[in-house]
């Protein structure tokens, strides 16, 4: 099995100023797929030469010796040697309509969630119920929250088709399995002398007690730090031990920026607060090496599944999360670390802001801070976790290594990547067994018609392959190509048959005078929409008439 893998750079580069989950969830993916790729070549499916040699100098970075192939965006064919076309996302649509010009059962389309918040996300889910995804194809849910969010969509779509359009037949949907977001756990291999100058580097005392949250800092569309700031204060006030956090990630604009800063100097003054570039590597890494203990209180619908709380399991960390979403699949409370309950209001109360942000009268930034605003957790509770993660190094060292121990066994990219690999096998078989059991078809999208189909009415005429065509008087291949040669003409030379094919449509012409079409693609071996195509452009530049 070698599966194509859709690239451009954005959804797979880390060296964007506004890094996001989804980046490192690609660059993670594509290493993995280089180190499972079993000896075979790369296969980057993307319409652009340039995403192409960016994916190149990608896959060479983790392994110069990979071999790389191209597949353009015309060559369907090639993705079907392939089986599998991998896409970073959950729009599975666009590419299951571009597949039914190959055929339905010409390869599988599989997509991954990242976030489904976005009225994006969304138009790609509820597009499944009318796109020609089969059960050949697999939308990965990175949690099981997640796929409960994706059949909610599906089961609202479903209704509201039996409603437009009365009785409908059961409809098909890809395969929804829950397979995790990967960690490369080597990398999170810190020893005794890296921490320690880690500690020495960031100025924080062998005494302290250092907890850390990673990724984007954002408390409108990631995780507020309010219960985060107020339960460390008050851990270090009834302790009295000297704590720290570190904060590693980034802020989009210096109003967030400010708004964390200020945030910590009001409700956790006790508490020595750092900031770290997540962007940078060496920061990154120096941040995970100082840390004792992780921390991450996702309050936002944006998030699906969380690569941070892995990290810090790889890590040896123990985890202090939010009971929410996909942290609910990855940390076992009590065990790897501790779950903090949530509380959100009953569905209905959450209307109007779906109907400000459809109007457009609110934007995604603040749907999802207002969404974030309603959403609490239980800051007693966490305060009693932080204190026992604080005031135990023994908790602390055996909760790691259970986190350490699960993230190698469960959540490394070589167990990930052989359940994908295990899954394009089994939609492989699925699809195999389907062929010549479709049934008629549809060529394409109906939004997607041959042009001359669906303006077939514009013309007077259309031509066809009983259409006469000859040579205007003097006409003949000199014309043809002073005239091709002009920018008039040269930008859609493409249309055209190679030039000793033309050689022959002249030859072929002057010989017989006035020809049928079908008659002249019979003679030089080519298809007649072919010789449509160039009769007409050569009537375009009066050199044949057609008749």
């Amino acid at each position: 099995m070698n599966s194509a893998i859709l690239f451009e750079p954005d959804g797979y580069v880390l060296s964007g100023e506004k890094l996001m989950g989804r980046h490192a969830a690609g660059h993670a993916f594509l290493r993995a797929a280089v180190s499972g790729r079993d000896g075979l070549p790369l296969l980057a499916y993307t319409p652009h030469r340039g995403s192409f040699d960016v994916f190149t100098r990608l896959v060479h970075a983790f392994d110069p010796s990979a071999e790389t192939r191209w597949i353009s965006a015309n060559r369907l064919d090639l993705l079907e040697r392939s089986g599998t076309l991998y896409i970073p996302g959950p729009g599975l649509d666009t590419q299951a309509w571009l597949r039914l010009r190959r055929g339905i059962t010409a390869y599988s389309v599989c997509g991954v969630t990242h976030t489904t918040a976005s009225h994006g996300a969304m138009d790609s889910i509820a597009g499944l119920l009318e796109a020609p995804v089969m059960e050949w194809d697999a939308l990965i849910c990175t949690s099981e929250a997640v796929r409960e969010s994706v059949r909610l969509v599906l089961d609202a779509g479903r209704d509201y088709l039996q409603w437009r359009f009365g009785s409908v037949r059961q409809l098909t949907i890809p395969k929804l399995p829950v397979i995790p977001l990967g960690v490369h756990c080597d990398d999170f291999r810190f020893d005794e002398a890296e921490r320690k100058a880690a500690r020495e580097a960031l100025g924080i005392s062998d005494s302290a007690v250092v907890a850390l949250f990673a990724g984007r800092l954002s408390f409108h569309a990631k995780a507020h730090p309010f219960a985060m700031y107020a339960a460390l204060q008050q851990v270090a006030e009834r302790s009295g031990r000297e704590l720290v956090l570190v904060q590693s990630g980034w802020f989009a604009n210096d109003h967030i920026g400010n708004a964390f800063s200020s945030g910590s100097e009001l409700f956790c003054p006790g508490v020595r607060v750092l900031c770290t570039d997540g962007r940078k590597p060496e920061e990154r890494r120096r941040s995970w090496a100082a840390a004792d203990l992780f921390i991450s209180l996702s309050d936002n619908i944006q998030e699906t599944f969380g690569l941070t709380p892995i990290e810090a399991m790889a890590a040896g960390l123990p985890s202090l999360v939010t009971d929410w979403d996909g942290y609910r699949d990855t940390v076992r409370d009590g065990i790897d670390g501790f779950r903090i309950a949530t509380r959100m209001p009953e569905k209905g109360c959450g209307s109007f802001l779906a109907e400000a942000h459809e109007s457009g009268s609110m934007g995604y930034d603040m749907y999802c801070g207002y969404a974030c605003q309603l959403v609490s957790l239980d800051i007693s509770a966490l305060v009693l976790r932080l204190s026992e993660l604080c005031g135990n190094p023994e908790l602390r060292f055996s909760m790691g290594i259970a986190a350490r121990k699960r993230a190698e066994e469960v959540f490394d990219w070589r167990v990930i990547f052989s359940r994908y690999k295990e899954l394009w096998q089994e939609l492989d078989a699925v699809r195999a067994a389907a062929v010549g059991r479709s049934g008629a078809v549809p060529a394409c999208s109906p939004a997607r018609m041959d042009p001359f189909t669906v303006f077939q009415h514009y013309s007077t005429f259309s031509v066809n392959r009983l259409s006469a065509v000859s040579l205007q008087p003097g006409s003949g291949m000199q014309h043809y190509r002073q005239r091709l040669a002009h920018p008039l003409f040269s930008y859609a030379a493409g249309l055209l048959p190679k030039p000793g094919e033309m050689e022959r449509f002249f030859l072929f012409l002057m010989a017989r005078g006035t020809c049928i079409i079908g008659d002249i693609a019979r003679e030089i071996g080519l298809d007649e929409s072919s010789i449509i195509r160039a009769v007409v452009m050569l009537e375009k530049m009066d050199i044949v008439t057609i008749s």
